[in-house]
């Protein structure tokens, strides 16, 4: 099988136990829908690509949307909605959009191995040095974290584009999943403030009917794509990291001295 030159594989079964990061993602019970069925989708965030249903709460949001056939409307989803989106689809086919973009949260890691595995997970190992080297403390290393979430969905034959939302981190699908020839690869392009992000790590997450995990990782090529093969049936989860120091590091006494941002994209690959 063929692999882009530019991407780096490692496929791996990790450990639960040894996952220093949740990831966040919209995961829909049913990615193919027909038109003016209902459509739903859940906030996860877990480990392996299975995690807890989260509640929708305005407080923790800042935006959540549905984007069809070119037009972007607000989600009107209701405070302690489970699942966070619950609505008709569309009643023509296409290709449905779903981003939600969560509040900048603040974490204390409660151990440097912590921070250490997390930047060694998800190839930040630079930033380990950068910390030691500015005197900031280990025992109590602080992050402020935020979430850009996109699912898409299939209304009938699904055939449509991915866009870029203005997210400050997105995975933007280059190939339609649904609509994929045979033996064709899925593309996807990573940006951050707008801009392609080469020569970056890239974890794709594969999910059987089973729940069965195997994931994968990629590095971005020159123009900040990751291409890879995707099998019929399996559900799809794309992750990325931006890890910078955080503007306002040592401004207050607990200001955080990390940003992380991530991006995720979910999908699915028709029988």
């Amino acid at each position: 099988m063929f692999l882009s030159r530019f991407a780096l594989v490692l496929t791996s079964l990790l450990p639960t136990s040894g996952a220093f990061a949740h990831e966040f993602w919209l995961d829909a019970p049913a990615y193919q829908v027909q038109p003016g069925d209902e459509m739903t989708t859940d906030i996860r965030n877990g480990q392996l690509f299975e995690g807890t249903r989260l509640a929708y709460f305005p407080n923790n949001t800042e935006r959540f949307d549905f984007t069809f056939n070119g037009t972007t409307k607000e989600i009107e989803a209701r405070m302690g909605d489970i699942p966070a989106l619950k609505m008709a689809a569309p009643d023509m086919d296409g290709l449905a959009i779903i981003a939600h973009e969560a509040k900048a949260t603040l974490l204390t890691y409660s151990d440097w191995q912590t921070f250490v595995g997390f930047t060694v997970h998800k190839d930040f190992m630079q930033a380990v040095a950068d910390h030691r080297d500015n005197g900031y403390p280990q025992d109590k290393v602080r992050e402020r974290y935020s979430r850009y979430s996109k699912a898409l969905i299939a209304v009938g034959d699904g055939h449509g584009d991915d866009k870029a939302l203005g997210l400050e981190t997105e995975l933007v699908a280059v190939t339609n999943p649904y609509t994929l020839g045979a033996g064709q690869q899925m593309e996807v392009a990573l940006t951050y403030q707008q801009e392609p992000r080469r020569d970056v790590q890239v974890e794709v997450y594969e999910r059987t009917a089973s729940k069965d995990v195997t994931v994968t990782k990629y590095r971005t090529d020159d123009a900040g794509h990751v291409q890879f093969p995707v099998t019929a049936g399996m559900t799809y989860l794309v992750d990325a990291v931006v890890l910078r120091p955080a503007p306002d590091v040592e401004t207050t006494p607990t200001s955080p001295h990390w940003e992380s941002l991530w991006a995720s994209l979910t999908f699915a690959v028709p029988e």
